[in-house]
């Protein structure tokens, strides 16, 4: 590899602004993914009471 290749490689950190942005971005993600999972656990859970009932 030559020097110019490496450059592009090789990432300067991030301000402590950016970090802010990228940890926020980050929690939403999470957040997002925790409330989906919340949501097909209670869609199982009513789904789970409908079938007792008929039984």
């Amino acid at each position: 590899m030559r020097f110019f290749e490496f450059a592009s490689v090789i990432k300067k950190p991030l301000t402590p602004d950016q970090a802010r942005v990228k940890s926020m971005q980050t929690q939403v993600k999470n957040t997002q993914k925790a409330i989906k999972a919340e949501k097909a656990r209670q869609k199982i859970k009513a789904g789970q009471k409908q079938l007792s009932a008929i039984q």
